[in-house]
C-alpha cells in the first residue's frame, strides 16, 4: 500500500505541477475540485514541489519557478531529487543493453543509476565522459578483484573520455569531442536538463551541449533517460531534436498529455513503472 501511495503522490505532483507550468500559477481550491482531494493532501504537494524548488509558493496557490536557462545544479544536487524515478528508469533501461555490444554513457544522475545496473552485463565496452559514470564500473571491478586473483570473466572495458570538468562531474570540450567523433556506439544513453516538444533535447552548459551533439552523431540509436521533471524544461542550448531519438525512457510521472505527444513523436516511449515491467508503447510502422 505504501508503494501505491507514493506513486499516486508522485502522479499527482506531476500533474499539478504540468498545469502550474501551462496557466503560469494554479489556486489550491481549484486543484482540490479537479484532483478531488482534500485541501490538507494539495498544500502538502504544493510543499513538495516547493522544496524541489520547480514552484514559488504564494497566497492561495503556487507559481512555476522561473529558473535561468543557464542554471546547472551540481551533480550532488541532482542525486537528491526523483530517486525512485531514476531507479525505475535505470531498471528498464538496463534491458535495451545488449552482452558484447559498445554503448556511451552521457553524464547525468541517471545515466549514474543505469551504471549500477550495466555492472553485471558481460562484455560491455562502455564510452563515457563522466566522472561518476567510470567509477561505478571501476569500483565494481576492485571489489571483485579485492576477493580473489581473478578478474571477473566478462567485466567491462570502460572508456573515459578527457576534457573540462562540468559542475555535474561530466567532461566536456574539445578534448572530449575529439574522443567521441573517432568512435562509434551500438546505443547511446544520455539524460537531459530538459526535453519538448518544441527545443526537443536541451542542457544549460553551451560545451556539453557540443559535446552530446557528437554523442547522438556517434550512436546507431539514441535512448533519452528522463523522469517526469524534465518534460516542459527548456535549457539554454538544444543540441538534439525529438527526430534524432530513437526511444524515450521516463517514469511513471510523465501527464498524460505529454505521454500522448512522445508516443505521437518518437519511434518507442518506455513508461518504467515501479516495481514492474516497464509499459513499451511503439509507434505504428508508417
Amino acid at each position: 500500500m505504501g508503494d501505491n501511495q507514493n506513486l499516486l503522490a508522485e502522479q499527482r505532483r506531476a500533474l499539478i505541477l504540468d498545469e502550474i507550468r501551462r496557466r503560469g500559477g494554479v489556486r489550491v481550491n481549484e486543484l482540490t475540485r479537479r484532483l478531488n482531494v482534500s485541501d490538507m493532501t494539495v498544500r502538502r504537494d504544493l510543499d513538495a514541489l516547493a522544496r524541489q524548488g520547480v514552484v514559488e509558493k504564494v497566497h492561495g496557490g503556487a507559481v512555476p519557478v522561473a529558473e535561468a536557462t543557464t542554471h546547472e545544479p551540481g551533480f550532488e544536487a541532482k542525486s537528491a531529487l526523483e530517486l525512485s524515478a531514476k531507479q525505475d528508469i535505470a531498471r528498464a533501461a538496463a534491458r535495451m543493453a545488449a552482452r558484447g555490444s559498445a554503448i556511451a554513457l552521457a553524464g547525468g544522475t541517471t545515466a549514474f543509476a543505469l551504471a549500477h545496473r550495466l555492472v553485471d552485463i558481460p562484455d560491455l565496452t562502455v564510452v563515457t565522459n563522466s566522472v561518476r559514470v567510470a567509477d561505478v564500473f571501476h569500483h565494481a571491478q576492485r571489489s571483485v578483484a579485492a576477493s580473489g586473483p581473478a578478474a571477473r570473466p566478462g567485466a567491462a572495458t570502460v572508456v573515459l573520455t578527457g576534457g573540462v570538468r562540468t559542475p555535474s562531474d561530466t567532461l566536456v570540450g574539445p578534448v572530449a569531442d575529439a574522443a567521441i567523433r573517432s568512435l562509434h556506439f551500438d546505443v547511446l544513453f544520455i539524460g537531459v536538463h530538459g526535453i519538448s516538444v518544441e527545443a526537443g533535447l536541451s542542457t544549460p552548459n553551451l560545451a556539453e551541449a557540443e559535446t552530446n551533439r557528437h554523442f547522438v552523431r556517434s550512436a546507431r540509436r539514441v535512448v533519452v533517460l528522463a523522469d517526469h521533471t524534465k518534460w516542459g524544461t527548456v535549457g539554454l542550448s538544444s543540441f538534439a531534436t525529438l527526430e534524432e531519438v530513437d526511444a524515450l525512457v521516463t517514469d511513471a510521472g510523465l501527464p498524460t498529455r505529454a505521454r500522448a505527444e512522445m508516443a505521437e513523436r518518437l519511434p518507442e516511449l518506455v513508461v518504467a513503472e515501479p516495481a514492474a515491467d516497464p509499459v513499451d508503447i511503439r509507434r505504428p510502422a508508417e
